[in-house]
């Protein structure tokens, strides 16, 4: 399922709360999760190869926290670019069918579908 769907579907549940950081919770926010999830992985990977081929373990700990920042930030604006594309196609969808709702069965109907507006179903 769109994270886009899931987020408007879960707007009404309020009983459990997650993490808090300066008054707002995290749990709630798009693609925070996933982000950090890869940032971690990535970094614990690139971190403890880097250790392994070199020994230098202040070496390995920037390559790490330098892998975790840059795939952290990567993936957030891709994450954000494609919810927020999602977002607006189910805008434009909800809509389009509250304008097939309003006209069914009326003049404007005809008109729209003659257009090529509306496609009957």
């Amino acid at each position: 399922m769109d994270t886009v769907v899931k987020s408007m579907l879960e707007e009404d549940e309020d009983e459990k709360k997650g993490l808090v950081i300066f008054g707002r919770d995290v749990s709630k926010i798009p693609c925070f999760r996933e982000s950090f999830l890869y940032g971690v992985a990535s970094g614990v990977g690139c971190g403890l190869a880097s250790f392994i081929k070199t020994s230098k373990p202040m070496l390995s700990q920037h390559v790490g926290m330098g892998t975790f920042a840059i795939t952290t930030l990567l993936y957030w604006s891709y994450c954000r670019v494609q919810w927020s594309r999602q977002r607006f196609d189910a805008q434009l969808m909800q809509e389009a069918l509250k304008d097939k709702i309003r006209y069914e069965g009326t003049a404007v109907e005809k008109e729209l579908e003659e257009r090529g507006v509306l496609k009957s179903a």
